[in-house]
């Protein structure tokens, strides 16, 4: 699996063929687009858009393509996706709805929330220079952005709460 971060909310997950836009803001080919808020929804509408394929925008379960997706009221979405756990948590989150996950995006207001859920793997996002630094310090790590995160399930064995900070494409 291969995460690339766009911006702001914004992130690209593709295995082998297929791609899952996450909050797209400009062109991009998926054959499943998933918005997590309705600005996304807005700047996505706006941007000329690419082949959005099967699009996601509210709570629900679905199942496209090998890829399972449960999406709650609060706009937190659980997505599996070759064999990894993968959660866009909404700021009201009910943690009890969420357990098992290996990687977590989360907004670095969220810090706190995001510990208790114990996920393999961290990425912030939506941050700037402060509220980044603030993350990083909050988690006690020192961290080099990298421009994509390449992943399989075993690489997240082990892991605790690791923050990957990933560079805007």
């Amino acid at each position: 699996m291969i995460i690339s971060y766009q911006g702001v909310e914004s992130f690209k997950i593709s295995q082998g063929e297929l791609t899952l836009a996450v909050n797209p803001q400009s062109k991009m080919s998926a054959d499943i687009t998933l918005f997590t808020a309705k600005r996304a929804v807005l700047a996505f509408a706006e941007a000329s858009a690419g082949k959005a394929g099967f699009i996601i925008d509210g709570p629900g379960e679905y199942e496209v393509k090998d890829i399972f997706i449960k999406g709650f009221l609060d706009h937190t979405f659980l997505i599996t996706f070759e064999g990894i756990k993968l959660c866009f948590l909404g700021l009201e989150a009910d943690k009890d709805e969420i357990e098992d996950v290996d990687i977590l995006f989360v907004h670095p207001s969220a810090y706190k929330s995001a510990v208790a859920l114990e996920p393999a793997v961290m990425i912030p996002m939506d941050y700037d220079k402060n509220s980044l630094a603030q993350f990083l310090k909050e988690g006690g790590e020192r961290v080099e952005p990298i421009e994509k995160f390449v992943v399989k399930k075993k690489d997240l064995e082990g892991k605790e709460g690791e923050i990957i900070v990933l560079k805007e494409e």
